[in-house]
């Protein structure tokens, strides 16, 4: 018996997750995409897991350079996450006046996120429509104070309460 996609879907819906964009670069080209499939798996050493859909720009970047940045996105940053998840339509360039920064390697970070990471591709795994890509985070800055994280749950952003 195979499962119905629409009802993985809709069952995962009931999962929290929170927002990223995971950025690359190569050769002068740069693109990033909302993700929200990223955990931390170790600390010693260092390693998260993200997963891409294959043959999109980011995924075929990342492929390219070995290496990506994270940003995780902060509460009032939902409208990135629509940018970078490309439904805001005729945007040719997702990041178009959006202030960016680097910390150790070229990729993207983006201002006003609550936690930024440099990573190195250790191993990635294809499977289905997606790849799972595991990482040596080399660099990694959280923001104390920052405010709280953009939070995703049944296709609607959420903040936390305290």
């Amino acid at each position: 018996m195979t499962l119905d996609p629409e009802q993985l879907r809709q069952a995962m819906r009931a999962w929290t997750t929170g927002v990223t964009v995971v950025t690359a670069i190569h050769e002068g080209q740069r693109y990033g995409m909302t993700v929200n499939s990223f955990t931390s798996i170790s600390l010693d050493p260092p390693l998260i897991t993200v997963t891409l859909k294959q043959f999109t720009h980011t995924y075929e970047l990342v492929e390219k350079s070995g290496e990506f940045a994270m940003t995780i996105l902060a509460a009032n940053q939902d409208d990135l996450s629509d940018r970078f998840a490309g439904k805001i339509p005729d945007i040719e360039d997702r990041f178009d006046g959006v202030p960016t920064e680097k910390m150790l390697i070229d990729a993207p970070l983006i201002k006003g996120g609550t936690a930024f990471f440099n990573c190195r591709v250790v191993n990635s795994i294809p499977f289905g429509e997606n790849t799972l890509f595991i990482a040596e985070v080399i660099a990694a800055r959280g923001e104390e104070g920052r405010g709280d994280p953009l939070v995703y749950h049944n296709r609607v952003f959420w903040k936390l309460m305290k």
